[in-house]
């Protein structure tokens, strides 16, 4: 057995006992769908990180970095940065309105049935795009520590992620992904640790190396620094806006994510809410700063025919991963190996629970039976159905899509969706009182709708690169205000909701109090 091998089955043996010991208790909905609401707050900020930093983190970053330099490098700083809005004007509002999803904050005053199901739509969007990313990265990876096909690959990752949501719940998905944020914090030190070995420990000669890269002396030197490579104006005429879009959809989008969203519900209180999101911003502070190492170290150490594939296009899921064989051997590879499938089974599985849940709760209790009790006792039921179809689905297309699909582009769009779709709602239900179903609804279809068809229409889209009509890889720049448009104008013209305006205060000192929240399960 090789090593890698080795790491691969200790990991997933590991989660697996987890997940048999989670099962135990994932009785009911409230242990199923919020582990208890038993989750401490380091526990969740650890969580948090570890389901925020994704494949898209650890594998697509790095090599984007590597390839494209500073532009690169705007994706780390637009993942953090996001968590600001998070922290500031969603965490607590969310955790004292809410009870499993997005959708029970905006039903709150609203008509639930027509709220529910366009939230619903929309989480299984976000949800299904920033899955197909974590597969794409999976294949990959899988295919790279134990030598099997891409198809495979991704479909034995699907069914791993399966048992985890299926069998453990929130619960042993919470503890899959604090065990993947420490076994990644753990890999970045060391891999970073070693990058800047090779540069005599010094930072100085570090930056000096990046600034004159040249792949190990096989390509003409280039200064990584310079911003330009990716989003400038003399690649691409439409660089500069589409990096403004970019921006746009990363640090606005974490704020509607929906994976990211349940996670403020396995807390017993707002309070412990932020002290997650406290912890959360720290570990993913730390965390990609340390990708500039990656990347750059990749652009300094290796030669550059390394990390192509063997057709010669750039292998950008697969830099991290090559530099830690590089540096550290065969057993850290194993280690970097098996810390990014960690990170693709934590994500995924908490995807995968955030879309299940979604349908379950409001689209199937609160939607097709109109919130009748018989059928909140079969939510758990439906969730585990649910997963198995969202799961299949996403595996299909990743396969579809094949392993050079940069997994970061795929989750910046991803972002993009959340930005467009759910963050308009979200922020109007909290803090403007005229809001109303309609407006709700309008805002969630506009959003929805807009950004789709603009990735459709996008030189990634259905026409490529020479027949793309939107001329913008991100849609965000246009589909965000799309989602606030719509919002607003639904409720401006259509009638008052008396009902809806009559529980803005009750919302707003709910959500600032927390007297009424959903509170930790007796038994735990």
């Amino acid at each position: 057995m090789t090593p890698a091998l080795g790491m691969f089955l200790a990991f997933v043996a590991l989660t697996l006992v987890i997940t048999w010991l989670s099962a135990r208790k994932a009785t009911g909905s409230a242990n199923y769908f919020a582990a208890g609401r038993s989750i401490k707050g380091w526990q969740n900020g650890l969580a948090v990180a570890g389901d925020y930093m994704s494949a898209a983190s650890f594998l697509g970053i790095s090599g984007m970095i590597a390839f494209k330099g500073f532009d690169g490098f705007m994706y780390s700083v637009g993942f953090l940065v996001a968590y600001l809005t998070v922290l500031l004007l969603v965490a607590e509002p969310l955790r004292n309105a809410g009870k499993y999803t997005m959708a029970d904050l905006l039903a709150y005053r609203m008509s639930p049935r027509p709220v529910r199901a366009m939230a619903s739509l929309s989480t299984l969007m976000v949800s299904s795009i920033y899955m197909i990313a974590q597969m794409v990265g999976a294949g990959g990876i899988i295919k790279e520590l134990i030598h099997v096909e891409f198809a495979p690959a991704v479909i034995g990752v699907g069914v791993l992620m399966l048992v985890y949501v299926v069998f453990g719940g929130m619960l042993a998905t919470t503890w899959v992904q604090i065990i993947k944020a420490v076994l990644l914090m753990g890999g970045a030190f060391a891999l970073s640790w070693m990058v800047l070995g090779k540069h005599d420990y010094s930072l100085t000669k570090f930056f000096e190396a990046v600034s004159h890269a040249d792949y190990a002396g096989t390509t003409e030197p280039k200064n990584l620094l310079e911003p330009g490579m990716k989003y400038g104006a003399a690649v691409n005429i439409w660089g500069p806006l589409d990096f403004i879009s970019l921006a746009l959809g990363l640090v606005l989008g974490t704020a509607g994510l929906p994976h990211i969203l349940v996670r403020f519900y396995t807390v017993p209180d707002a309070k412990t809410a932020r002290v997650s999101v406290a912890w959360a911003i720290g570990v993913i502070g730390v965390f990609y700063i340390l990708t500039t190492f990656f990347g750059f170290g990749a652009a300094t150490i290796l030669q550059k025919s390394a990390i192509l594939t063997e057709s010669g296009a750039e292998n950008t899921n697969m830099v991290a991963p090559i530099l830690a064989h590089a540096l550290g051997g065969e057993m850290f590879f194993a280690f970097i190996s098996a810390v990014a499938f960690a990170t693709i089974l934590a994500v995924v599985a908490g995807l995968t629970m955030s879309a299940s849940t979604s349908f379950a709760h409001d689209f199937y209790t609160n939607v097709i039976k109109r919130g009748a009790e018989s059928a909140a006792d079969q939510e758990v039921k439906v969730a585990r159905i649910t997963a198995f179809f969202v799961g299949a689905i996403s595996i299909g297309i990743a396969i579809k899509m094949g392993p050079t699909a940069n997994a970061a582009f795929l989750v910046g769009l991803a972002f993009a969706v959340a930005a467009s779709a759910n963050l308009p709602v979200i922020l109007f239900s909290i803090f403007w009182k005229r809001f109303n179903t309609t407006g709700a609804v309008a805002g969630l279809a506009t959003g929805l709708a807009s950004a789709v068809i603009l990735i459709l229409l996008s030189p990634n889209g259905i026409f490529g690169k020479k027949g793309a009509i939107f001329p913008l890889e991100n849609p965000g720049i246009l589909s965000i205000p799309l989602g606030f448009l719509g919002a607003w104008l639904g409720t401006i013209f259509s009638k008052r909701d008396p009902e809806a305006e009559a529980k803005f205060a009750e919302l707003n000192f709910r959500a600032q109090t927390g007297l009424g929240s959903e509170k930790a399960s007796s038994g735990h």
